[in-house]
């Protein structure tokens, strides 16, 4: 794990690589700090969101909620706050085995089912001293690409880093550094369990 990195940190590092000065916060005054505090966030949710990364994906089941949706579906979950877009997979069981293509629909922060207990795979905002070094390197870099422009004027040097991190157009934002990190993840992709989440049933 990248330990003692930060939003912060990384967007300093973004900045030195394209030859600017790097910020000591998001409001330290200076356009850079203003640039990067708008757009960080972004960058590293739709980066972490590219890839079922290994370190980003939790197993959970969920809680399902006293009051009936009062619909079509007879029971209602609660999704968890951290997470990224929608489940990944949904199951009915424990033991894991085929998600469930069908039998729910997810409405605001709620998955809707007929299912009497649900657990899902599902991504989430991962705190950055939580990010392996790799990710941590291709946030630096998309960082860089989403930046440069506004910072150095110049679209050649967004080109640049766009490049340096996903790879040439023709490579569908799948190669680059990008490439390299995928590869080094999948080495890495440890066993996961199913977790609990909060209680078993939750009151609105």
């Amino acid at each position: 794990m990248a330990a003692g990195d930060t939003g912060i940190r990384i967007c300093s590092d973004a900045l030195l690589l394209l030859g600017a000065k790097a910020i000591t916060s998001f409001n330290d005054g200076t356009d850079s700090s203003s640039v990067c505090d708008r757009l960080y966030p972004n960058v590293r949710d739709s980066t972490l969101m590219m890839y079922r990364w290994s370190f980003s994906v939790k197993k959970i089941a969920l809680a399902q909620l006293v009051t009936a949706p009062g619909s079509y579906w007879r029971y209602a979950y609660q999704l968890p706050g951290d997470r990224l877009g929608n489940p990944l997979a949904v199951y009915a069981s424990s033991n894991v085995g085929s998600p469930i293509q069908k039998d729910w629909e997810i409405q605001g922060d709620q998955l809707l089912t007929n299912l009497p207990a649900v657990f899902i795979d599902y991504q989430y905002s991962v705190p950055e001293y939580a990010m392996p070094q790799y990710f941590v390197q291709l946030l630096k870099y998309q960082m860089a690409w989403h930046i440069a422009e506004a910072i150095t004027e110049q679209a050649d040097k967004s080109l640049r880093w766009q490049r340096v991190a996903l790879g040439d157009p023709a490579e569908n934002m799948r190669g680059g550094y990008f490439r390299q990190a995928c590869q080094m993840d999948a080495q890495g992709n440890p066993s996961r369990v199913i977790e609990d989440y909060t209680l078993v049933a939750v009151r609105m």
